[in-house]
């Protein structure tokens, strides 16, 4: 990002906690709305009653039909230990909810979402444990790299400057919410990253505010490639530009098939912290969550990666529930966070640049 004189305003303290001890993040959102088993009405408010398209399943719209869903999830999550909540807007920007004939409603949704999110870390915190909310910034469901049309590999179902615009009004919903941080999360196509990160930008150049933001992608297979194709590497170096508080893998995969790349990712992205939530293993329709993994066998994954070093920020996607990230927290707490190294730069001589 641009302007790096200017301090952060909010979020600040949590640089200072991820220095000192790995922090945890929530679980997925998703799945514990499915807990609830919600029909139709309670997708629908009185302003919805007569809206012609089904709306069961657009799960960012319940911040504004059913609050007290979202308020009691965010909730399961920080008394289980969470440092960072996400906003429950993943898909609330008006790309996606143009899908649901809702577009003109998704700043409203990204506002009541970040103030939701907000009442509840503030609930929570304390002196000695802050706690803190992503504003989420999921992948919408238009790709800015690939065509959706197997024929013409030329199409394109969006633009850059489209994206670049939903991202903006979703920000700057968030940011009037509440949020102490960007999440630019389950990146499959860069392109759709960077038109977030453009707008982040441009959203905090005009309103003198600059809040953390952490980018994270999503390895779609064994391939070690996100769906648009680059690797973890190609990844890093296409937005480390944004010079992200931390940069990170969630969701497609378990943590066991994730450990390579996030070992990787940590080796190269040494100058910023690494965040990481996988998914609860693979899908298992006949599981209480959808997927294979108990909440002692992600924990115990996830202690082994902070035994390896390889984690400042950790929690989890898909499947994963309050009991996942409370033994999470209860196993990856007695190790240190991963250390970040000073960059190197290349003159006649090379030379380490000590780290502010």
């Amino acid at each position: 990002m641009n302007a790096p004189s200017l301090a952060y305003t909010r979020g600040a303290a949590l640089a200072a906690i991820l220095a000192q001890r790995i922090a945890i993040i929530d679980g997925a959102m998703g799945t514990m709305i499915q807990r609830y088993k919600l029909g139709e009405a309670d997708f629908r408010n009185a302003a919805l009653q007569a809206h012609p398209k089904d709306l069961k399943g657009n799960n960012d719209l319940l911040v504004l039909t059913r609050p007290d869903v979202i308020r009691e999830i965010h909730a399961q999550y920080l008394t289980a230990g969470a440092d960072l909540i996400e906003t429950n807007t993943f898909g609330a920007t008006s790309v996606a909810q143009e899908d649901y004939g809702l577009a003109h409603l998704a700043r409203e949704m990204n506002v009541a979402a970040a103030r939701i999110a907000r009442e509840a870390a503030d609930q929570f915190s304390s002196a000695d444990k802050p706690r803190f909310v992503a504003g989420a910034l999921g992948p919408t469901p238009r790709t800015a790299s690939i065509s959706p049309d197997v024929n013409d590999p030329g199409a394109r179902n969006t633009s850059f400057d489209q994206l670049k615009d939903a991202y903006k009004e979703q920000a700057a919903g968030l940011l009037e919410g509440g949020v102490d941080l960007f999440l630019v999360e389950t990146i499959f196509d860069t392109l759709n990253a960077k038109a977030a990160i453009f707008a982040l930008d441009e959203l905090m150049e005009e309103t003198g505010e600059r809040l953390p933001v952490i980018v994270s992608g999503t390895v779609t297979d064994a391939s070690g490639r996100i769906l648009s194709g680059q690797t973890v590497g190609a990844f890093w170096h296409s937005v480390r530009h944004a010079r992200p508080l931390a940069i990170g893998l969630n969701c497609a995969l378990g943590a066991a098939l994730m450990r390579p790349y996030i070992e990787e990712l940590g080796r190269i992205a040494g100058d910023t912290y690494i965040s990481c939530y996988p998914n609860a293993g693979l899908p298992n329709p006949m599981s209480d969550t959808g997927f294979d993994e108990t909440p002692e066998v992600t924990g115990a994954l996830m202690e082994d990666f902070a035994k390896a070093g390889f984690l400042n920020i950790v929690g989890g996607c898909c499947g994963t529930t309050p009991d996942h990230i409370a033994a999470i927290a209860r196993r990856v707490g007695a190790y240190r966070p991963r250390g970040r190294h000073d960059p190197l730069f290349s003159g006649l001589q090379p030379r380490e640049a000590a780290l502010a």
